[in-house]
């Protein structure tokens, strides 16, 4: 991992992107976000991960998270390496029109570059940016719950269900399937 992206200080807020090899429109099944979604919650009951926002997009993830002195790194690794197996099982366990083109894709990635076993679905690294004053968090939390909106899935924040946009509505304290933790 480059100099660039590494993780300095993981008690202080860290923008993370997690991307499907080759921009994949793997995320798009509810089945998949369910399983992001029970992953991060372990990740914040046993390994004490602090998710501040989140968007699950179709070929990404976006978190702002925080964890105990330096361990984002390893949660975040550990988090992937569990997902991967959790997602390649569930393509081949459910309904999956893309089943084995998936399925090449992900065994192709993972024999080219030698980083995994069987199955390589997310790539390397997670591209950790800290946020280290308020106005780069804003911008941040901001940027996450509108990515929906920018791709054109939906025309308002809050129409998106695997964000924690709504946790930050005054209105609606606890929608969202992970457990957020608001920076505000």
């Amino acid at each position: 991992m480059s100099e660039k992206y590494k993780v300095i200080d993981s008690t202080v807020p860290t923008f993370v992107t997690l991307t499907v090899v080759d921009w994949v429109d793997l995320l798009i099944r509810p089945i998949y976000n369910n399983i992001l979604d029970e992953s991060l919650n372990y990740c914040i009951k046993e390994k004490r991960l602090s998710v501040h926002a989140y968007v699950y997009m179709t070929s990404h993830i976006h978190l702002i998270a925080t964890a105990p002195d330096g361990e984002l790194q390893n949660i975040m690794r550990d988090f992937k390496k569990f997902t991967n197996k959790k997602l390649i099982a569930a393509i081949k366990e459910h309904p999956e029109s893309r089943r084995e083109w998936l399925l090449r894709k992900f065994s192709y990635e993972a024999e080219t570059t030698g980083r995994a076993k069987k199955y390589k679905l997310w790539q390397d690294g997670f591209h950790p940016v800290i946020l280290d004053t308020l106005e780069k968090m804003e911008q941040r939390v901001n940027y996450i719950h509108y990515n929906p909106v920018e791709a054109q899935i939906v025309f308002h924040e809050r129409d998106y269900v695997n964000s924690s946009y709504r946790n930050y509505e005054e209105e609606n304290k606890v929608f969202c399937n992970v457990n957020v933790e608001p920076l505000w």
